[in-house]
């Protein structure tokens, strides 16, 4: 009796003291371990990961972090249909990681996948999408053809200068030879 009731208490110590997976850890493991290869919501090199932990339990998805490769060369037809899925790209075994650290993982790709889309802000055009309004050789750009034009006579001034300048040289050479 005493024996059932000190594994009972050890199991509920176990319990309480794990904790809860943590999505702003995980995005800080996901940033720097699987953002390079995967995407939330995109297919990348790796598959787009929204949904994962519906389409695998935790378990398989700890293993196949751990040790993908293991898993596809032992013919599990799980970590098979993924590796075929993504053009037979292997992904890298990550050994190192915690079970722990792989749950925060999850739990930050599943808060991303709740978020809704958000709008492609990016501070550069997308070819295709948005057109430059540039009119650089336009007539209705003023102040791009009043410098064109500024340009256009301080060169013609600066090369009658030159041709008077040789002229002069050329008459002051006259001169002196009489």
């Amino acid at each position: 009796m005493n024996g059932k009731l000190v594994l009972t208490f050890l199991l509920l110590c176990y319990c309480f003291s794990s904790k809860a997976a943590d999505p702003a850890e995980g995005k800080k493991l996901f940033q720097a371990r699987c953002a390079s290869c995967h995407n939330v919501n995109k297919k990348l090199t790796g598959p787009a990961l929204a949904g994962v932990d519906e389409r695998h339990s935790e378990a398989w998805i700890i293993n196949f972090v751990k040790a993908s490769q293991s898993m596809v060369k032992a013919g599990d037809k799980e970590a098979l249909a993924v590796y075929n899925a993504n053009n037979q790209v292997a992904m890298p075994d990550h050994p190192d990681l915690s079970d722990e650290m792989i749950r925060d993982i999850l739990a930050y790709v599943k808060e991303e996948a709740g978020k809704a889309p958000q709008a492609d802000d990016a501070p550069f055009s997308r070819p295709g999408q948005k057109e430059p309004n540039l009119m650089p050789l336009s007539i209705y750009n003023f102040p791009f053809m009043i410098a064109y034009i500024l340009l256009v006579v301080i060169i013609i001034i600066l090369l009658v200068f030159l041709v008077n300048v040789k002229g002069y040289e050329h008459h002051m050479e006259e001169k002196q030879k009489e």
